[in-house]
């Protein structure tokens, strides 16, 4: 039996790159699949169910953006970025849209390749296989969110809140080890992979999203403490202790 193949879809526009990238992955073991346009790409995708989308942001007729709104609409497969815009606010704008990582032109073949294995590599080992103390059913409370282990669902004040596969990992993660004081490097190194130590903005752009849905004042973190200088923290949220673990652990 020959061992198995992932595919990828390319999504980009310029065919020099195309070219690179399909040669790149093609010698490496990978199949390759390209869309041009972001109408392609989303049109595409569901019928060829990829393992990993590999988007461009400046495609011709819609942003890059738009493709990963909507693939992670229904789909957690891994979603790498790999475009000429290297300013902060288009990684945060791609990241918060739900990329699992963001490369920036011109790369290497040998960090394009390296940056695939491990986004696969995540998405083929569930959160309970990263190395944490685990909860394998029942419930997470956190104040008013709630952390539903069966379902891998949050809920909120009673609504349920879209958090990203990246976002959930990294809350179960945090939820695993409650009360503990988790360094930056423990922490990518947990939820992103091994090599990922040195990424603080992505761990960055991930704790504001986290906040921005869970917290009553995200500006006024109450349960994901920043501690200065180290990482973070996901307490009780001070002398009310509704931090609980309902069901069975």
């Amino acid at each position: 039996m020959t061992e198995y193949s992932p595919l990828v879809f390319v999504v980009e526009d310029d065919l020099p790159i195309v070219k690179y990238l399909r040669m790149s992955l093609r010698t490496a073991g990978y199949r390759v699949i390209v869309a041009t346009t972001a109408t392609e790409a989303i049109a595409q995708t569901r019928s060829h169910n990829p393992d990993l989308l590999l988007v461009d942001l400046g495609l011709p007729d819609r942003d890059g953006i738009e493709v990963i709104e909507e693939v992670r609409g229904w789909s957690e497969m891994p979603i790498v970025v790999v475009s000429a815009r290297g300013q902060e606010d288009s990684k945060i704008r791609a990241l918060d849209a739900g990329a699992d990582d963001y490369i920036t032109k011109p790369f290497s073949p040998g960090e394009l390749l390296a940056r695939l294995r491990a986004a696969l590599r995540r998405a083929s080992y569930p959160e309970n296989q990263q190395g944490s103390t685990t909860l394998d059913t029942g419930q997470i409370v956190i104040g008013e969110c709630v952390i539903d282990l069966d379902h891998r669902s949050v809920i909120v004040n009673g609504e349920p809140v879209h958090l990203t596969p990246l976002e959930y990992r990294l809350l179960l993660y945090l939820a695993h080890h409650r009360g503990r004081v988790l360094t930056h490097r423990v922490i990518l190194e947990h939820v992103w992979g091994p090599g990922s130590g040195d990424r603080t903005e992505y761990l960055r752009v991930f704790v504001a999203g986290l906040r921005r849905k869970l917290e009553p004042d995200p500006s006024r973190p109450r349960y994901l403490r920043t501690e200065i200088g180290v990482g973070y923290r996901l307490i009780e949220g001070g002398s009310d202790h509704r931090f609980r673990i309902v069901g069975t652990p």
